[in-house]
């Protein structure tokens, strides 16, 4: 072999040794593609089983707004307040305002609607910005953002960051295939956590704009977009200048992408961020929070025995439940603004101005009044929850007295809003003793549904309910249902009894004579009208005498009185202790012309979805003939024209028909006001929380001073609502002619004429 030939096969064996290892380098270099695609397909074939790390499961994708607050809607439509582990309810695509949708693109994923949930393109941009040290802004879609919300705890270490993106990136791919891109937009908006208990857009549009998300300005679009960066540092409460400067950020973002143009960015760049209609929802603010509280235990009870499809119980605080109640916003608004206006305005300066001075104020009772004040307030703090908490913590006796007599800051009630000071736990409870109480609750006499319902002045101070919750004595409240027995057995209001005082056997052998607050008329003959109107006290003993305490238990619980009634004859005087809602149900019976018909407060219940749970109907009976209710409302209307209520002529100038009733109990210490027209059966309390503190004389702590006046302030809210459609007009008549005769002037004629010498009514 010549040296040629010899060469060239060197270079043939040199060139094939650098095929080989260049193929070597090919399987190599295919080799690490190949694990790395396999790495790659395996690590998230591990994330999407949740091995490394939590993905949510697909029911918790298929319905990621769990935790959702049920919601309380008015029979007007008015939401009135929501039960929540987090404030949150669901909207709509269709709900958002177009501009809320703008601002979202703009600032957070402008590509949205032409990526797959993973924007590769924003990926290598933050990669960028991050290996060069500049921001050049973030690499996640909306998509990947609502995936992160569904993670329940944040990553303390890088790694475990980095995993949590990659799990991100999963769960963005399912969201994709599972919902449209605007089912994507509407589930991040619901999700999100806006701050001071907003959670989601509906919540947050109504704390901060007291607006619907399909009704935000484009400025609180802006602002409520840009705290989607960074909620707690964006959080317009308490940093307005830093969200003044991120919202322009945002606006500048839409006018960027032409979403609005330079002339509107100009001008809404220069609005300061308004926060005037801020406002927190609890259990303790807003509208009918007694009312809320009170729907609380019977919606409780309800989910209990109430089971989803799944088996378990519903959850008020977790289950998206809609509850439409009776209540009628409008009512009750104008409802809690009588009870505040009257008492803060004139009661409660005059009840601090008529004890100003007295050492033992404000109580006032027989027998040792130092012991008596004494047991009263160490009642009151072993009620206290700083005492239950002080003695579940096993602090001695001592110790908590001394805890109760320290002064410590706090911030207490006043009528002129919260006040920041410093007293004795003790002190604070002898302060909370001055302030007069008050309930008050409406219904419409066909329906029996619940259009106003007032606990009492301040739910976060007062948490006690004076409408279902608490019983108090009625006082002559009570004695219309002593009349309705003379009414069902053949009396007219216009039949006359001796007004002298009556004594009364009792079974023990002992006897009993009522007492008049006046003694006008003394040994007259008057009508059974002018008795009720003026509370005659011996006309109603005269007439308990007739028939019987038992009989009146016995009507009193066909008008739907369910509380203890002692039968004995001072029960006709209102010694019984019973509720407004018992009362106002009673009452509305003669109004819907003998029926009774108890009160409700929910018509229907419906799941998330819309679906009808339960449909709620009143029970009711008849209680009386329509003529008998017909009478006592003829009766009930002489207290108004010239009895105890005639201020709501005199005073308050209301002229239409009205039928009433006042109650005051011996001491004072309850004021009571029945109300009937035909369309709204009201009744009205007031008193303090002790019966121990209330006025020392009749003529300010009389029922028709301080009950009587909520009802007219009401009330002239009310008819001055030309959208409520309340009618002025008479009680209807029966269409059957009276048995009796209710003109009394005509009774008189006949009554002289019939009269026997014994003294008897015919």
């Amino acid at each position: 072999m010549n040296k040629y030939s010899q060469g060239a096969s060197k270079a043939r064996q040199g060139s094939s040794a650098g095929k080989a290892k260049f193929k070597k380098y090919i399987r190599i270099f295919w080799s690490i593609i190949g694990l790395g695609v396999l790495f790659t397909v395996i690590l998230f074939m591990l994330i999407s089983t949740g091995m490394l790390g939590y993905i949510p499961t697909f029911d918790e994708l298929e319905n990621p707004n769990s935790n959702l607050a049920s919601e309380i809607y008015s029979e007007d439509g008015v939401l009135i307040g929501k039960y929540y582990v987090e404030n949150r309810s669901n909207t709509r695509f269709s709900e958002l305002d177009t501009n809320l949708v703008r601002a979202l693109l703009s600032t957070e994923d402008i590509r949205f609607y032409s990526h797959s949930g993973i924007d590769f393109k924003a990926v290598v941009r933050a990669m960028l910005g991050a290996a060069t040290g500049q921001n050049k802004g973030g690499g996640s879609t909306i998509t990947q953002q609502f995936a992160k919300l569904l993670f329940h705890e944040r990553p303390d270490s890088k790694a475990k960051r980095v995993l949590q993106k990659l799990n991100e990136w999963v769960i963005a791919a399912k969201l994709e295939k599972r919902y449209s891109k605007d089912e994507i937009i509407a589930l991040y908006l619901n999700k999100f956590d806006f701050v001071n208990n907003a959670v989601g857009i509906k919540s947050a549009a109504k704390i901060y704009f007291n607006t619907s998300p399909d009704s935000l300005k484009v400025e609180e679009s802006a602002l409520l977009v840009g705290m989607l960066k960074n909620p707690a540092l964006y959080n317009p409460v308490r940093r307005p200048d830093t969200v003044f400067a991120r919202r322009n950020v945002v606006l500048k973002q839409m006018q960027r992408y032409d979403f609005i143009s330079d002339k509107q960015y100009d001008s809404l760049s220069k609005l300061p961020v308004d926060m005037s209609k801020f406002g927190r929802q609890d259990h303790v603010t807003g509208y009918a929070t007694y009312f809320r509280e009170y729907l609380r235990s019977k919606l409780k009870k309800w989910c209990s025995e109430h089971l989803k499809p799944d088996g378990t119980p519903y959850d008020i605080y977790k289950d998206g439940l809609k509850i439409y109640t009776t209540l009628d916003s409008r009512l009750q608004k104008y409802a809690e603004e009588a009870v505040i206006e009257h008492l803060s305005r004139d009661l409660q300066p005059a009840f601090f101005k008529h004890w100003k001075g007295y050492r033992l104020a404000p109580f006032s009772f027989e027998g040792n009044q130092a012991v008596e004040i004494k047991k009263i307030m160490t009642q009151a703090m072993h009620r206290s929850d700083r005492y239950r908490k002080l003695k579940e913590a096993n602090v001695p006796p001592s110790s908590i007295e001394l805890n109760f007599n320290t002064p410590i800051r706090m911030r207490v009630f006043t009528w002129n809003g919260e006040c920041d000071t410093v007293m004795s736990p003790m002190d604070s409870i002898h302060y909370y003793k001055f302030f007069l109480q008050a309930g008050l609750m409406s219904v419409e006499p066909s329906t029996g549904y619940v259009k106003a319902y007032v606990g009492g002045i301040n739910y976060k101070h007062f948490q006690y309910d004076h409408v279902t919750q608490g019983a108090r004595q009625v006082g002559s409240t009570f004695k219309p249902f002593l009349y309705t027995l003379a009414m069902q057995n053949g009396l007219s209001p216009c039949s006359k009894f001796p007004n002298i005082q009556p004594v009364i056997f009792l079974d023990n052998g002992k006897t009993w004579e009522p007492d008049n607050s006046s003694r006008d008329d003394r040994g007259m003959e008057i009508t059974l009208k002018y008795a009720l109107a003026t509370s005659n006290n011996w006309i109603s003993g005269h007439l308990v005498n007739r028939f019987s305490p038992e009989a009146v238990v016995k009507i009193a619980r066909n008008m739907g009185v369910k509380s203890f009634l002692d039968p004995v004859p001072s029960l006709v005087l209102g010694s019984s202790d019973l509720t407004l809602y018992e009362m106002v149900g009673a009452m509305n019976t003669f109004t819907n012309k003998g029926v009774y018909i108890e009160p409700i407060m929910i018509t229907r219940i419906e799941d998330k979805s819309g679906n009808v749970l339960e449909t709620f109907f009143p029970q009711q009976h008849e209680a009386m003939s329509e003529e008998t209710a017909y009478l006592m409302l003829d009766l009930m209307k002489g207290v108004v024209n010239f009895g105890t209520g005639v201020r709501l002529r005199s005073k308050y100038q209301f002229e239409n028909p009205i039928a009433g009733k006042t109650g005051t109990t011996n001491n004072h210490s309850d004021g009571w006001f029945m109300g009937l027209i035909p369309d709204l059966t009201t009744g009205v309390w007031v008193g303090c929380e002790d019966r121990a503190a209330h006025f020392r004389s009749l003529n300010l702590g009389q029922g028709a001073n301080m009950a009587l006046p909520i009802w007219a302030l009401y009330m002239n809210k009310v008819y001055a609502d030309s959208s409520l459609d309340i009618s002025m007009d008479d009680f209807e008549a029966p269409l059957t002619p009276l048995s009796v005769e209710i003109d009394c002037d005509k009774y008189d004629r006949v009554y002289k004429s019939k009269k026997t010498g014994s003294g008897e009514e015919f």
